[in-house]
């Protein structure tokens, strides 16, 4: 009896040092959670066998238990590597088209030759399918999960339609005296902006809008007057295109006409009152489109009035008219050309935004966790990676920064919990109990020898 005891803590000796051995050799794996080998005695008796006198039958090894606490950041220059501070994982597929989910905290992820995110394995991220514009998921069950794609290209090409513009008027600028607007005389207008616009091929077209001072008199409650043109592609080229104003103010040099902004005596802009609307700049796609006009000479064509709105996109920017120089406070315009992919960002809430070379930015998708009743109860399958098991419960599937999931950390990479130190020092205590266990084996050998040799 007392050789199976010994064999029996040799083994439970052994299996600590198995353990300890392999802390120690994955103590630079990214993800990986340590292990602790926990053990139990073991003892038996018949029901009339007295307990009082019963010795215990030795030790086994009741369980190898992971230890899922949480490992230190290295942060990294990749913002596809990611980290998670919390009780989530990664959900990950072998292929595309599977359901067959596994489970990481390593984070180490990067595109593949058709721009999937993917690990070291070939494993696909999954994630959720969101709103483009605003990010917001429209699913958080594991059943609707996707491979997350990146794009490389912004997609198709978008016409303008508007164009914003706010900006400071200079009230000190000299009217100009009524002279005929001309964009190559500078004498004509007092201040001018220019911005890139696109057609429906791509395209880019420069639209420049001026502003002229206007001679007094002005309307009642109105101190000063600003009229307002634009030119398309500097369109001095085509002097006898005939330009879309009234022939009897026709000027050899095409623009179109705008409206007039008025503002009061404090360089506020003077709203017009409902159902008026605001001053506007309107290129008509019948002119737009005209071949004739030469606007267009690649075949595009406008589906919608390219309009100049004198207000930012939200409505919130208006023209002033300060004693202080020209100065634009936002222009910007709603069309793209093709664009090339420029860098991609992943928040906390693991929103994956991809910024384009034509200045559009998209949601991709979110990237999915998941968590478990029971984390201790998964089962390993290598590769720094888990499935679910009965002990484990079910994958709650949800968003990062929610509930217990935990946070995503990008370019940051979850190293392993695993303590040097403490598994140093396991070590010896591991070898000590071995060296132990092995001197009780002799000595039982040693004894049992001398009880042989008795004669």
């Amino acid at each position: 009896m007392s050789f199976n005891i010994a064999l029996s803590g040799i083994a439970a000796a052994q299996k600590n040092l198995d353990t300890t051995a392999n802390n120690i050799a994955n103590v630079n794996t990214t993800g990986f959670k340590e292990s602790r080998a926990e053990f139990a005695d073991v003892y038996a008796t018949s029901i009339f066998a007295s307990g009082k006198t019963k010795v215990g039958d030795g030790v086994s090894t009741s369980t190898v238990a992971q230890q899922f606490s949480q490992g230190s950041l290295q942060f990294t220059n990749n913002s596809l590597d990611l980290a998670i501070t919390g009780e989530g994982f990664f959900a990950l597929t072998p292929d595309r088209a599977s359901q067959d989910l596994t489970y990481t905290r390593s984070g180490a992820f990067k595109l593949n030759q058709d721009n999937f995110i993917v690990d070291n394995n070939g494993n696909f991220l999954q994630g959720f399918a969101v709103d483009a514009v605003s990010g917001e998921n429209q699913s958080v069950s594991l059943s609707t999960t996707q491979p997350i794609s990146i794009p490389t290209s912004a997609g198709a090409p978008r016409a303008t339609a508007n164009i914003f513009l706010s900006m400071n008027l200079d009230s000190r600028a000299v009217p100009t005296g009524g002279t005929v607007f001309d964009p190559t005389d500078r004498a004509t207008y007092n201040h001018s902006t220019s911005v890139t616009v696109y057609d429906s091929l791509g395209e880019a077209h420069t639209a420049t809008t001026y502003f002229r001072k206007m001679d007094p008199p002005a309307p009642a409650g109105v101190a000063a007057q600003w009229d307002t043109k634009l030119v398309w592609d500097d369109n001095t080229a085509h002097p006898t295109v005939p330009a879309p104003i009234a022939p009897a103010t026709r000027n050899p040099k095409s623009w179109f006409d705008g409206g007039t902004l008025q503002f009061d005596s404090n360089g506020n802009f003077i709203t017009p009152g409902a159902p008026t609307p605001i001053p506007t700049v309107t290129l008509p796609i019948a002119d737009l489109n005209d071949n004739a006009n030469g606007y267009l000479t690649n075949g595009a064509q406008f589906s919608a009035d390219v309009v100049v709105n004198f207000r930012d996109a939200s409505g919130v920017k208006l023209p002033t008219q300060y004693a202080s120089n020209f100065d634009v406070s936002n222009l910007s315009q709603d069309g793209t050309t093709v664009g090339s992919l420029t860098g991609v960002d992943i928040d906390a809430f693991g929103r994956v935004l991809a910024s384009y070379s034509n200045g559009d930015s998209s949601y991709l998708s979110q990237v999915s966790l998941v968590r478990f009743a029971n984390v201790q109860g998964l089962k390993q399958v290598g590769n720094t990676s888990w499935k679910q098991s009965i002990s484990s419960g079910e994958p709650i599937g949800g968003q990062a920064n929610s509930g217990t999931m935990g946070s995503i950390n990008s370019s940051a990479l979850e190293q392993s919990n695993v303590n040097l130190t403490t598994e140093l020092v396991d070590l010896i205590s591991a070898q000590r109990n071995f060296q132990a266990n092995s001197r009780a084996l002799e000595v039982n050998s040693t004894l049992q020898q001398t009880v042989l040799q008795i004669r």
